[in-house]
């Protein structure tokens, strides 16, 4: 199992991170724990020492869970991460009450790796004003917590004032081959590894995106190595980073397990043949966006509801990847009958205010058209 040295922190941990995130389920939609025990069970006999969970995971149980199956471990035998979700945070009194929470959860008396869980500007600004940090320290020097940091979803201005706030343990932020540009991106990564702030990454296959493509790309892939699977490659894009020193999987099934270990088993930093076929890929993928739009919000808010940005996002992801399945999520349940593109009324407001000039309510109804469809598009 390929480990990497934290010398910030004198520790090694193993490069892949077992993500506690997408446990398999069963028919009602509870954790299959049976199989999610085998799962962690494989990849801990396999090396991996980095176990990531969260206190919203699963409804809450996936800390439950973690914490039985980690119990019959030494705890001196793995390194264990979860977040403190700072939306439920009003007072300091609540870091100690959601702390103690989680360590009756996990079944430990502490905590490796705690994080402030999702950190935007507002959570941000909120967790100074309560002075969560000192308190964090507190609990630290109490010995409820090794080290903190923070897991990082808005803007790179914000991630660098955070990363800037404090000598922090380590962070975690979102990146893979297709997100360079996206929330702290590779500017923050490399602000973070410039400062020896040891990185945690999520959203390496972003969400499965970068598993399954058309068979254009996928004849790609296999061209470089028949038996490695697309997801391999963008693991090791990311694991190509030195300054990366655990990549979290959210593994759902034991073949995921399987072939994530079968990946950081033997793990081989990327040839320069393989990088230039990834860049190839991110060009073809990038080549299917419908329409330009940035996501500047100009055009909101729509007097019909329609969450225009947000269509367009699921519209032009939809393509890219050519897999209803990568945007279900997003346009069935964070969008939603409400705001989706149907509700459009063709009142041209948001034309007029258009920076990029896009014929809004004419990609709308396409918008609407592709997603109803509700199929892959390979």
């Amino acid at each position: 199992m390929e480990t990497r040295k934290m010398d910030k922190l004198n520790i090694e941990t193993s490069l892949l991170g077992f993500g506690c995130m997408r446990f398999p389920t069963t028919a009602d939609g509870e954790i299959d724990e049976s199989e999610a025990e085998r799962m962690l069970d494989t990849a801990i006999a396999a090396g991996v020492n980095y176990i990531d969970t969260a206190y919203p995971y699963h409804n809450g149980k996936s800390e439950l869970l973690v914490g039985k199956v980690l119990k019959k471990y030494d705890r001196n035998s793995f390194y264990l991460a979860t977040k403190l979700p700072v939306w439920l945070v009003h007072t300091v009194e609540d870091v100690d009450r959601l702390l103690d929470e989680q360590l009756h959860k996990l079944q430990t008396d502490h905590i490796d790796f705690y994080l402030m869980h999702a950190m935007d500007k507002a959570h941000w600004e909120q967790m100074k004003e309560i002075g969560c940090i000192e308190r964090l320290e507190k609990l630290r020097e109490a010995g409820k917590i090794k080290y903190i940091g923070f897991s990082f979803h808005d803007k790179y201005e914000t991630f660098e004032e955070i990363i800037e706030a404090r000598d922090w343990d380590f962070c975690q932020i979102q990146l893979n081959y297709m997100d360079t540009r996206e929330q702290a991106g590779l500017k923050g990564y490399e602000l973070a590894a410039s400062k020896g702030i040891p990185l945690v990454i999520m959203e390496p296959v972003k969400g499965g995106s970068l598993a399954v493509f058309a068979e254009d790309i996928m004849d790609k892939f296999h061209k470089l190595d028949a038996d490695a699977s697309a997801a391999s490659f963008a693991l090791r894009w990311v694991g190509s980073l030195p300054g990366v020193k655990v990549i979290l999987s959210g593994m759902s099934t034991m073949e995921q397990v399987d072939d994530n270990l079968k990946t950081f088993g033997s793990f081989k930093p990327l040839t320069g043949e393989e990088e230039k076929t990834i860049s190839q890929v991110t060009e073809i993928l990038r080549s299917r966006v419908q329409n330009g739009c940035t996501g500047c919000r100009y055009c909101m808010p729509c007097p019909a509801g329609v969450d225009i940005p947000g269509c367009f996002a699921s519209w032009n992801t939809y393509h890219m990847y050519q897999n209803y399945n990568v945007v279900k999520w997003r346009w069935e349940q964070a969008l939603g009958e409400g705001k989706q593109a149907k509700n459009c009324i063709k009142c041209g407001r948001c034309e007029q205010v258009c920076p990029q000039k896009l014929s809004i309510r004419q990609d709308l109804e396409k918008t609407q058209a592709d997603l109803d469809k509700k199929e892959m598009v390979l």
